[in-house]
């Protein structure tokens, strides 16, 4: 059973949800690399809404990287970007980051909405209350 966290990200009122999709649905995006625009079906939204992936981690926590390509986890020697903030000016350092495309290991995929439906968000984004006691 291949299983993913989706966060999904609006630009414009700059709200995150958290999706977790699962079989068929988490089948579709085996493949698909950091750039590639996926339909907002896949998470619950409208057909009209399309998603744009951004990025995401591994079951270990290793960031994806937009320029390594494929699905290994090399060391790269990093001076910026995904997987490593230097702390001086012009320092690098060599940092284990994953490829660029999304295979079974991935835990969590980062997406950011590029194109708007004709329902509202507001029902998407609205807070779930959580239940007191057990």
């Amino acid at each position: 059973m291949v299983e993913f966290k989706v966060v999904v990200s609006d630009p414009k009122s700059g709200r995150a949800k958290t999706v977790i999709v699962k079989d068929e649905m988490a089948n579709f995006f085996i493949g698909k690399k950091i750039g590639d625009i996926v339909s907002g079906s896949l998470v619950g939204l409208d057909d009209d809404y399309k998603l744009k992936i951004t990025g995401g981690t591994d079951r270990d926590g290793f960031p994806m990287h937009p320029a390594i390509p494929g699905t290994a986890r090399p060391e790269v020697l990093l001076a910026k970007g995904p997987g490593y903030r230097p702390k001086r000016k012009g320092e690098r350092r060599r940092k284990r980051v994953r490829g660029n495309t999304i295979a079974e290991d991935i835990s969590q995929i980062n997406v950011v909405i590029v194109e708007y439906g004709k329902k509202d968000l507001s029902e998407f984004f609205k807070k779930e209350e959580k239940k007191e006691g057990s």
